[in-house]
């Protein structure tokens, strides 16, 4: 808006709400209020600086500390950089409280007896007659970072495995600097009770704006001497939505790989050959992304090689705001059939891999398909759903407490307002019936309810005919993209939930109806 248009809407509303021009003591103290409330609004925004900072960052840049030291006279850029050092300086206080925590728990479970028993070698065994399902291994690994200054970065690392009574673990420390804007190095520390000491080297560098190469190298100390290792990888861009990878491992099963991975918004495709020792394959894999809320996905892939067949397909979806949920059957020769479950939650992750059966039983593919399926949907329907409900009506009911007393507020502004307004609309009402221009018959703000499905959910709105008759002119009512509860006359009825704005106006002698979502812009009457 220029200055001018300002002045405009401001001269405007000061004659709407100025004191003088209301003679009942409860409307001239209501109207006083107002007034107030709009000087101030035009105080910020006709002061070039205080209004620069209001277009850029809104109110929480008039809030924030260290403005008082700025000097007046600046440009909106200028302003613009001093807000950023003073975002900058915060932000590295958080970052001295940042970790980053990320972690994975694996349980592997042997569950062969459910299918692959021979009742003879239990004829004598008491309680043969029930399946035996054991744990047979379990794997944990955390990690957390420590920022020590903006580039640099300190990494503790630790995991434990153990597979039928024996396991180990080991523990390391990464240090990582950012170089450049196009790389960063990294030296890790490491040491276990199964291997001796670890020294590792990794670096990415950016070689052209499509383009990166990652290198790795290691040493490996251990009662049989010193065992080095070399990974490189190259990757470049192929299009906008493609990326082929090239990857040399030398060392430790060393192996050439090259691998093709297509991402789109409702795809993912992944083409891989590695040739290498001991482990040499081919693998094909696609996963469809549904365009719903809960993000669901469906997978599958055909992976073949010298170990043999194997043939893995699922699903996976969000189940909360954080948390993901997913499963996945693999069927393969000679390792037979297995059900890989996996859930998310922010950056924890657990997995249970359950082994089925060491032979290829349809009686297992068919459990492991079906089986999943019926408890998911039977826990989201009685379980998940009804959880989930709860816990957006306790956060909606947390928030409207939280800003009770600022809506009630709101509400006693937007009462005053509509009162103030009546001698005003009643005019405006005079002129366009005069001219057969635009009157607005009714109007309604909030929650509507339309779907059947939510055909039990209230309907929570407030009439908005005075505070937009009040906003025609010149025949013509226009709404920015903003939210109209901030707009003369108006609040929120429903926190936290969904607005519309209903509009019933005459136009020409003619009826007319339209609906618009909170911030959507609108502008009657249509074309």
């Amino acid at each position: 808006a220029s200055q001018e248009e300002l002045k405009a809407a401001y001269r405007r509303l000061c004659m709407l709400y100025h004191p003088d021009k209301h003679r009942d003591p409860e409307l001239k103290t209501q109207a006083e209020r107002l007034f107030n409330l709009v000087h101030q609004a035009y105080e910020v925004l006709s002061d070039p600086q205080t209004r620069a900072i209001y277009d850029i960052y809104g109110r929480r840049g008039l809030e924030m500390e260290g403005w008082e030291v700025v000097e007046r006279k600046r440009t909106a850029a200028e302003i613009r950089e001093e807000f950023e050092r003073l975002q900058r300086e915060r932000e590295e206080r958080r970052l001295q409280q940042r970790t980053n925590p990320k972690g994975t728990i694996s349980v592997g479970i042997d569950a062969t007896d459910l299918f692959d028993r021979y009742d003879e070698e239990y004829e004598d065994v008491p309680g043969s007659s029930f399946p035996q399902i054991e744990i047979n291994k379990m794997h944990i690994s955390q990690s957390i970072e420590a920022p020590l200054t903006s580039t640099d970065t300190a990494i503790l690392s630790g995991n434990l495995s153990t597979q039928n009574g024996n396991g180990g673990g080991s523990i390391n420390l990464a240090l990582r600097r950012v170089t450049s804007a196009k790389g960063w190095g990294e030296l890790e520390f490491g040491a276990g009770d199964l291997h001796g000491p670890l020294f590792g080297l990794k670096i990415f560098r950016n070689l052209t704006p499509r383009c990166f190469i990652t290198t790795n190298c290691a040493l490996q100390f251990s009662s049989r001497g010193v065992r080095p290792g070399l990974t490189t990888v190259l990757a470049r861009n192929l299009d906008k939505n493609t990326m082929g990878y090239l990857q040399w491992r030398w060392g430790i099963q060393s192996a050439m790989n090259t691998s093709i991975v297509r991402d789109t918004k409702t795809s993912h495709f992944t083409v891989a050959m590695q040739l290498g020792i001991p482990h040499s394959f081919m693998m094909v894999s696609y996963q469809h992304k549904f365009q719903d809320e809960d993000q669901t996905r469906v997978k599958g892939s055909l992976k073949a090689g010298f170990f043999g067949t194997i043939v893995e397909y699922g699903a996976e979806r969000k189940i909360s705001r954080h948390s993901v949920l997913g499963a996945t059957v693999s069927v393969g020769v000679p390792q037979g059939v297995s059900l890989k479950i996996k859930l998310n939650r922010a950056s924890q992750t657990y997995f249970f891999p359950v082994h089925l059966t060491d032979q290829l039983l349809p009686s297992a593919v068919f459990y492991a398909t079906v089986g999943p399926l019926v408890i998911y949907f039977a826990m989201h329907r009685l379980v998940i759903k009804p959880y989930l409900r709860a816990q957006k009506e306790r956060e909606l009911e947390k928030q409207r407490e939280s800003t009770a007393s600022d809506i009630l507020q709101k509400k006693q502004e937007a009462e005053a307002a509509v009162r103030l307004m009546q001698e005003s609309v009643r005019r405006i009402i005079e002129a366009e019936e005069a001219r057969m221009g635009l009157i607005v018959v009714n109007a309604w703000y909030g929650k509507f309810v339309n779907d059947n499905s939510r055909k039990n959910e209230k309907v929570k709105v407030i009439d908005v005919t005075v505070p937009l008759q009040c906003l025609v002119k010149d025949s013509k009512l226009i709404l920015t993209e903003a939210s109209k509860a901030g707009l003369p006359g108006f609040y929120d009825p429903c926190v936290g939930e969904e607005k519309s704005l209903k509009v019933l106006y005459q136009f020409r002698g003619v009826l007319h109806q339209v609906m618009s979502a909170d911030n959507e812009a609108l502008r009657i009457p249509k074309q």
